[in-house]
């Protein structure tokens, strides 16, 4: 049997075990359609006891779909956070799901209002290859929270870790509660049409538009995490070493494979070879090799990897200045997929790399005159998921938030403000719609009914035909103004 016959039949098992876990958790839903705060605790537990007993186990998995995987990457960039965010939830989900009052006008008195928050159902996400585990684990915590029951269907690009997961999932979980779903591209497109009450994906732009496509057949609603060319302005007058640093951390962890991470350097025409020292500097001190190196991530795959090698051919071809960061002046040959950090310098619009969301370890510089000039060239160009200024005058600062429109933003940092459990993540026009984490991933994962309620006193009889009575007068006048 051929390997494409044999890949076919086992979709086919796939897209035939997801319809049966989904009818099943909708079922399951009918019978518990709101479960209590300790029933929501105690999942969220089960779900933390499973990460603190599987680091090791998830941290290999990991590193073996990269073909090696920063372990302290991992630790600090998905276990960490997932753990937080966990801790974050228990503490404030009394609060979140306590219903809210609403003010009642005093042409309806005596009654009150009240905002309900009542869980959605069976949510469905899907997740990315880049971050495995938090960006199962993130958008989970907030749909339990929430009183859901989760089906996540994992990247094929991550097999180790997807298979892990499903076994850990099953064994801590019941299936009509969560269940993780593997396989290839044909069984994510039937994932994301299935009916789900609602729908959350992590993934690039072009992707997110075939979601959202299918998921409209159905009426779904959909959180869109994407992408986007993410910004880094540098001030005229911002230590250079302090700038040159953090965006250096930001580009260099899982090797650029991040949705946040920097994708292009706005910089001050004077400050270019001040920004590539100190930038060269801080990748250097971080790390001193590259190829053997562990605490260097690989990038996920042969065709990632030759996908960001014609991304500096390309602009090699038009006239960049390409400056390689390879401080041991290693080969890389021989199958690593190890990619030292490349500036570019010069870009011009007519690069794949000033086009495309990089998503891997090249830097585009581009310089710029005023403020004025670097605002005009971010909003020239579809919103991006996350923005960096770097600058301490506090004026400036507000400058730049007031005149530029991104899904988050960090100043004086990068990628941190996706860490920050009570800060709202999300993206703005082509990087995505709606936002989690925290409270808003509890908000996105319930529907707010309003509850308006009388008891006996009835005023609203006041307004009941026949009309047109002195007293239907005095409310027009009164009101209608």
């Amino acid at each position: 049997m051929s390997a494409s016959v044999v890949q076919l039949t086992e979709s086919k098992k796939q897209i035939q075990h997801t319809s049966r876990i989904f009818d099943e958790q909708r079922r399951a839903f009918r019978r518990n359609p709101s479960p209590s705060q300790t029933e929501r605790r105690e999942n969220l537990k089960r779900l933390k006891r499973l990460l603190l007993s599987n680091q090791q186990a998830m941290i290999e998995a990991i590193d073996q779909d990269f073909s090696c995987r920063s372990a302290d990457e991992t630790k600090i960039a998905e276990l960490m956070p997932s753990v937080q965010g966990i801790n974050h939830t228990l503490k404030h989900l009394s609060g979140w799901m306590k219903p809210a009052k609403r003010q009642v006008g005093m042409l309806f008195q005596p009654a009150s209002n009240r905002i309900h928050y009542q869980p959605l159902g069976v949510v469905g996400i899907i997740v990315p290859w880049n971050y495995p585990l938090f960006l199962a684990v993130g958008p989970l915590v907030a749909a339990l929270a929430a009183g859901n029951r989760v089906m996540i269907k994992m990247s094929e690009f991550t097999p180790h870790f997807s298979a892990l997961f499903k076994d850990l999932i099953e064994s801590h979980f019941p299936q009509d509660l969560v269940c993780v779903i593997t396989g290839e591209a044909d069984v994510a497109a039937d994932f994301s049409s299935k009916p789900f009450d609602h729908l959350l994906f992590t993934g690039s732009t072009a992707v997110g538009r075939h979601v959202m496509r299918a998921a409209a057949e159905n009426l779904t609603p959909v959180t869109l995490e994407l992408g986007g060319k993410s910004p880094a302005v540098i001030a005229a007058d911002v230590p250079m070493k302090d700038a040159a640093e953090r965006m250096a951390f930001g580009k260099a962890v899982n090797a650029g494979q991040t949705c946040v991470a920097p994708d292009y350097v706005l910089c001050p025409a004077d400050r270019v070879q001040s920004f590539v020292d100190e930038f060269r500097d801080s990748v250097n001190a971080m790390y001193p090799t590259l190829r053997d190196n562990a605490d260097f991530t690989a990038i996920i795959n042969e065709r990632q990897y030759t996908r960001l090698k014609s991304y500096l051919d390309d602009a090699r071809a038009k006239g960049a200045d390409v400056i390689e960061i390879n401080p041991a002046d290693e080969s890389m040959g021989d199958g690593t997929r190890k990619m030292p950090i490349h500036l570019v310098l010069n870009p011009t619009d007519e690069m794949t790399v000033m086009q495309d969301e990089i998503f891997g370890p090249i830097l585009p510089v581009v310089t710029y005159g005023s403020i004025d000039e670097a605002i005009d060239y971010i909003n020239n160009r579809p919103r991006p998921l996350a923005m960096y200024y770097f600058g301490y005058d506090k004026g400036a600062q507000d400058y730049i938030i007031d005149n530029t429109h991104s899904g988050g933003m960090c100043i004086n940092d990068t990628l941190m403000h996706v860490a920050q459990d009570d800060l709202p993540f999300g993206g703005v026009g082509p990087s995505g719609m709606g936002s989690y984490h925290g409270h808003e991933g509890f908000l996105t994962f319930s529907h707010a009914r309003g509850v308006f309620s009388r008891q006996r006193i009835n005023s609203g009889k006041f307004v009941y035909a026949p009309h047109n009575t002195p007293f239907h007068k005095m409310v027009y006048k009164l009101f209608i103004r």
